[in-house]
């Protein structure tokens, strides 16, 4: 019998989500193209504790992509300076977007990525709330643990 390679939850992986959730600017999302493909990008993202927030243009192919089918992933956490990049803690996060209310989110974003204040306002530009379904914690070799969000609630 094969070894269950996800970990129980632990205070420490709960703490380590936490810390990568609320560090993070942006990401990589992932989104099934129009095509029916799958389809990544680097998107800015920030973490207010419900969920990510990200602002994206409509001429994008992934905010066409979102507007079709809300189903989506990020991809966050940064390799460090030095080492593998492989071990070092990174996050899956499994969501649902729904398009949220951009002039209610402006302060909140301009505080976390102040350079957006050169085209926050562009009338193509709109934002998403992505609420997570799950949460995949890769904390390094060995390290795999599947979270909720009533398990970050509880931090």
């Amino acid at each position: 019998m094969t070894k269950d390679p996800i970990n129980p939850t632990t205070p420490e992986s709960i703490a380590l989500t936490n810390d990568i959730l609320t560090a993070t600017r942006f990401g990589a999302l992932a989104v099934v193209d129009l095509d029916g493909a799958p389809y990544v990008t680097r998107v800015g993202l920030i973490w207010d504790g419900d969920g990510f927030l990200t602002l994206v243009s409509r001429l994008s192919t992934h905010t066409t992509a979102l507007l079709a089918a809300p189903q989506c992933a990020v991809l966050v956490g940064e390799p460090g300076d030095k080492g593998d990049p492989l071990t070092h803690p990174r996050l899956t996060v499994q969501c649902t977007a729904a398009q949220v209310d951009k002039p209610a989110h402006k302060p909140t974003w301009l505080a976390q990525i102040p350079k957006a204040k050169l085209y926050y306002d562009f009338p193509d530009f709109i934002m998403f709330r992505l609420t997570p379904t799950a949460f995949h914690l890769n904390g390094g070799f060995g390290k795999a643990f599947r979270l909720t969000s009533a398990d970050l609630a509880k931090n």
